[in-house]
C-alpha cells in the first residue's frame, strides 16, 4: 500500500491519481470483502492487545470530499472493535467557544491517550480546507497553519502518538452518483443538503487546498495515504490494510500477570 502514501517533499497530485485503483490487491469484490473480514479479525486483536498494553497511542485521520465516505469507512474498518479503546471526534463548523480560542484548541483534546484510538471525522485541516475555499480568514492567517499543524503532529509523535491520515480520493462522477442516490433512496434523504451542491461547485477550489495541505504535511511522524475510494470495498481494504501493518510493527506485547496466579482455583 505504499503506493498511496505521500513521501515528504513530494507532490500529492491529486487530480491525476486514479480513484478507481484497485491495483494494490489482486482480486474482485467478492474476494476484497473475504480478505476484509480477515482483516477485521487481526484489527480486533490488536485493538485488544493495544488497550491491554496500554503504552501506544494511534490517531487516524479522514478527509474527503462531500461523500468520500468517512462515516461508512469508520462502519466498516472498525467493525468488531471494542469502544472502549476506540473513540471517535467529528469536527464540524466551530461554537463560539472554540472560535474564541485558537484553532487547534477544540482538537487536541480529542487525540488518544495511551493504549486507545482517536479517529478524527475531518479534523484540524478543516481550517486549511474550507477556510481557505471559503476565505473566512485572510491567507495570511491560514497559510502560517502548515507549519502549525507540523508542529502540533509532531509534538503528538515525539509523546508517542503513531498518526496515520487518508484522504479518500473520489472523482466528481462518483460523487454526484453518491448525492443522487441520497434523493433517490428514501433511507438516505435525510443526509441530503442543498448546501452540498454549493459545495461541489467548488470541486477544483477544494482540490487545489487539498493539494497543497497534502503536500505540505506529509511527514515521517504523520504521513498522508490519498485512498482511491470509488469503490468503497476497496477503500476498505486498502486503510484496513494500512492500520493493522502498522499496528503489528508496533511490536506490541500483552502485560506479564501479577505472580501467583497459577495456584488459585475460583470455587
Amino acid at each position: 500500500m505504499h503506493r498511496y502514501r505521500i513521501d515528504p517533499g513530494r507532490p500529492a497530485q491529486i487530480a491525476a491519481r486514479d480513484t478507481r485503483d484497485v491495483q494494490g490487491f489482486a482480486g474482485d469484490r467478492s474476494a476484497g470483502k473475504a480478505a476484509m473480514k480477515e482483516l477485521n479479525d487481526q484489527l480486533e486483536e490488536l485493538q485488544e492487545l493495544l488497550y491491554a498494553e496500554g503504552k501506544h497511542k494511534i490517531l487516524i485521520v479522514l478527509q474527503a470530499m462531500d461523500t468520500g465516505g468517512k462515516d461508512g469507512t469508520i462502519r466498516h474498518v472498525f467493525d468488531g472493535t471494542n469502544p472502549q479503546g476506540v473513540k471517535v471526534a467529528s469536527f464540524k463548523k466551530p461554537t463560539p467557544q472554540e472560535l474564541a480560542h485558537d484553532y487547534l484548541w477544540r482538537v487536541h483534546s480529542h487525540t488518544p491517550g495511551s493504549g486507545e484510538i482517536a479517529i478524527f471525522n475531518r479534523s484540524h485541516y478543516e481550517d486549511v480546507l474550507v477556510v481557505r475555499v471559503h476565505d473566512l480568514v485572510p491567507e495570511s492567517r491560514w497559510r502560517p497553519r502548515y507549519d502549525h499543524i507540523n508542529a502540533f503532529e509532531k509534538l503528538l509523535a515525539d509523546e508517542g502518538t503513531t498518526i496515520l491520515k487518508f484522504f479518500l480520493h473520489i472523482s466528481q462522477e462518483e460523487q454526484k452518483n453518491r448525492l443522487q442516490a441520497r434523493l433517490d433512496e428514501p433511507h438516505k434523504t435525510w443526509k441530503f443538503s442543498t448546501g452540498d451542491l454549493a459545495e461541489r461547485k467548488l470541486w477544483d477550489s477544494y482540490v487545489e487546498a487539498y493539494e497543497e495541505a497534502i503536500t505540505r504535511t506529509s511527514t515521517e511522524a504523520a504521513p498522508w495515504y490519498v485512498i482511491p475510494a470509488d469503490r468503497k470495498w476497496y477503500r476498505n481494504l486498502a486503510i484496513s490494510t494500512i492500520i493493522v501493518d502498522t499496528l503489528k510493527r508496533l511490536g506490541m506485547e500483552y502485560p506479564e500477570p501479577e505472580e501467583g496466579l497459577d495456584d488459585i482455583v475460583i470455587e
